[in-house]
């Protein structure tokens, strides 16, 4: 069990070229992923989209590549001195024909257009993935390690909240044959005092106390709840994304624990359920966490 909050950083150097990769990730159903690259790494965003992807399942991730290259490479200045040298001829020719003075600084022929030419070295793109996925994969594992830690503390959160909400539904299986026989006990007091020419053991009265007696019956609902809490400990230690799952299942929970309020029209089972609901709040609300 991971949770989604957690931050990695990583560093790789190769061919004068340097990454620093930075990945920080939140809470979040489905995993978007917000990925910032240099413009000359464009051609790698795909490959970086996929290394983070194969790691992450779930949650907010933002992730940044900072990247600088050696004075070996980037922008090269050449000059065209053919081109310089008609340019001078021209310039010559047009000042002797209009009867200027020749006088012709250097800086007028570097300015002349296609004289003076930049050019940047095209950039090795597999050389810079071999250096690039390397400080991928050190911040990927960073960020790996701390979400553990802090699932670690979540795993902690959640099954000292099960272990709460099994004490209560212990103690409403407790109330629960008490509730019976008291619902029982009213019902066959009231038919008693109405008046009526009926007998306790008669059929009719057997079979209505029977049914009322199954409309309020909360075992199964117990037994599922049981079930519920054994799926989480096997959930728990999954080293796979449960989040999705244990949210599902906290639904499942909240469900059986609102038949039985409505159900066992009981104080004592009331007041339990009140408190199961709560902690079943506290305990969705910390699933909100888990990859």
């Amino acid at each position: 069990m991971n949770s989604m909050t957690g931050y990695g950083r990583g560093e790789s150097s190769r061919g004068g070229a340097k990454f620093t990769v930075e990945i920080s990730t939140v809470n979040r159903k489905q995993a978007e992923l917000s990925l910032y690259l240099p413009r000359e790494l464009d051609a790698l965003e795909s490959r970086v989209r996929d290394e983070i992807n194969s790691k992450v399942a779930r949650g907010r991730i933002a992730a940044r590549v900072q990247f600088s290259a050696s004075s070996t490479s980037g922008t090269q200045v050449k000059i065209d001195h053919t081109l310089a040298k008609q340019y001078a001829r021209e310039y010559r020719a047009l000042a002797a024909e209009l009867k200027l003075e020749k006088h012709m600084g250097l800086d007028t022929i570097l300015r002349a257009p296609g004289v003076l030419q930049t050019t940047e070295d095209s950039l090795d793109v597999e050389s810079l993935w071999l250096s690039l996925r390397a400080a991928v994969r050190m911040s990927l594992r960073e960020l790996l390690a701390m979400r553990a830690k802090e699932g670690v503390n979540l795993k902690k959160d959640l099954q000292k909240r099960i272990n709460t909400l099994q004490k209560s539904v212990k103690a409403v299986a407790k109330q629960a044959p008490k509730t019976a026989k008291r619902h029982r006990d009213a019902l066959l007091d009231r038919i008693s005092q109405s008046g009526l020419d009926l007998k306790l053991d008669d059929e009719r009265v057997l079979k209505e106390v029977a049914l009322y007696a199954d409309r309020i019956d909360i075992t199964e609902e117990l037994t599922r709840l049981e079930s519920h809490f054994g799926q989480f400990a096997d959930y728990a230690k999954s080293k796979s994304p449960v989040g999705r799952t244990l949210d599902f299942l906290s639904q499942e929970m909240n469900r059986e624990v609102n038949t039985i309020g409505s159900k066992a029209n009981d104080p004592v089972v009331s007041r339990l359920v009140v408190a199961m609901k709560s902690e079943l709040e506290k305990f969705r609300e910390q699933v909100q966490n888990v990859e």
